[in-house]
């Protein structure tokens, strides 16, 4: 019986690490494993990771309609899909997914963060937690500056933790500003210490 898994974590923790890996296992012995993301780092059509490993794949935008890419794999007869990003799918892209499960028999492996930098959880992750048949953390957890363990993904703005802005931005957030993400432990990120 076929099954949608949702394993999630922080920034850095290996999501979509675990992504690529699983991808490649399957297909070492079959040829019925598709790809999505929908927001990689890399903005194209590739899965890639911080350890430098990466996989073509269909991109999908948040809130795209799935039709096509759903009439896609039911042509190609795939099997199998591991969803990477899945934190960044609207809840109607999450139930259309599920219904690749329970009505055409697809397993789905979906990887993706719980919260946002307000440590607000995401809708798509939020329908994935609500109808997932196994949710699961991932082992491996990214460590705060102070080592403890990271639970929160700051937004950092000219060396400041940003409390508000747009929940979604992916790769350069371009204009003049520096903005980049630090896991920190629930202490510091309100504190708003970021270490050295």
């Amino acid at each position: 019986m076929a099954e949608l898994s949702f394993t999630y974590g922080t920034m850095a923790a290996g999501k979509s690490t675990l992504a690529l890996q699983l991808c490649w296992q399957l297909r070492e012995n079959r040829d019925d494993v598709a790809l999505w993301t929908f927001g990689d780092r890399s903005l194209t059509g590739v899965v890639t990771s911080r350890i430098g490993i990466q996989a073509a794949a269909t991109s999908i935008n948040p809130g795209e309609p799935l039709d096509s890419f759903v009439a896609e794999l039911l042509e190609n007869k795939m099997r199998i899909l591991v969803v990477d990003e899945a934190q960044f799918c609207s809840m109607e892209q999450i139930d259309e997914i599920a219904r690749l499960v329970d009505d055409e028999g697809i397993d789905v492996h979906a990887f993706g963060l719980s919260a946002d930098f307000m440590l607000n959880v995401f809708p798509g992750s939020q329908r994935l937690f609500a109808i997932s048949d196994r949710s699961q953390e991932l082992p491996l957890t990214t460590s705060c500056w102070c080592g403890g363990r990271g639970r929160c993904n700051a937004r950092v703005v000219n060396g400041e933790i940003a409390r508000g802005g747009d929940q979604i931005v992916i790769g350069d957030a371009g204009g003049t500003e520096v903005v980049r993400y630090q896991v920190l432990c629930r202490r510091h990120y309100r504190s708003g210490e970021l270490g050295r």
